[in-house]
């Protein structure tokens, strides 16, 4: 199974609850012969080390710096900077630096070893970790994770992005208790709990994972109930798209 990692209006809570608790299950899907692809690189920027500690080989680590540094002058070209502050919507979840939205973008990809690095689009051959260079939009990131081969998204929020997808089901993570309680009809699980209530990190891996086998075997994602994903396709298109 193919799953994509995303993550979209971040919080202070990302870090320490949902994508952490993503990057277990991403363990779980990695040791069960399965394919997890991590994106976004603007939202890996400042946090890349994390990703070159676990490359597989001197290339995969190679070809990652090459497209950081091609970010580099993407943004530079168009008046940007990769390591600018995050949004706002970022800054009145409590994310202060864009490296911390980073560290918290890159924890969703768990422990085991990079093993491919692949361009927008492109189907990896490995199983395992697998980076895809994509923007950090969430509609142009999952269009290039779907068109590469994504069965299933796995979407962390801690500021409500309202995002589903088509045809690849999207199941959303609330990392905090308030959104669950404001979103009920979009939430698919609560990772909150693990701030509020102590629950651990394995715990709600596992059950993310689970969550994700019954949605492969047919159970509708919340999003899909909603009829989310009809305008979400977003090839990335030319001119500045971050």
């Amino acid at each position: 199974m193919n799953v994509a990692l995303q993550c979209g209006g971040s919080d202070g809570y990302s870090g320490i609850t949902a994508n952490p608790a993503l990057g277990v299950a991403s363990d779980l899907e990695v040791g069960h012969g399965g394919r997890v692809i991590l994106a976004e690189t603007p939202e890996i920027y400042g946090a890349e080390q994390q990703l070159l500690d676990r490359v597989n080989n001197v290339e995969t680590g190679a070809k990652l710096v090459a497209q950081l540094r091609w970010w580099e002058d993407y943004t530079s070209m168009h008046g940007g900077s990769l390591d600018n502050n995050p949004t706002p919507g970022n800054k009145a979840g409590g994310l202060a630096t864009i490296l911390e939205k980073s560290l918290g973008a890159v924890a969703k990809s768990g422990s085991t070893s990079l093993n491919e690095v692949v361009a927008y689009g492109q189907k990896p051959r490995k199983a395992g970790l697998i980076f895809m260079d994509t923007p950090g939009y969430d509609p142009v990131s999952v269009t290039g994770q779907i068109a590469g081969g994504a069965q299933i998204v796995v979407f962390t929020t801690g500021r409500g992005s309202a995002f589903g997808s088509k045809p690849a089901p999207t199941i959303k993570l609330a990392t905090n208790d308030q959104l669950l309680a404001k979103m009920p009809d979009d939430m698919d699980i609560n990772c909150g709990d693990i701030a509020t209530n102590g629950v651990p990190l394995a715990q709600k891996g596992a059950q993310i994972l689970d969550y994700i086998i019954e949605t492969a075997s047919g159970r509708a994602t919340k999003s899909e109930t909603l009829g989310l994903g009809d305008h979400e396709f977003v090839p990335w298109q030319l001119g500045a798209v971050m």
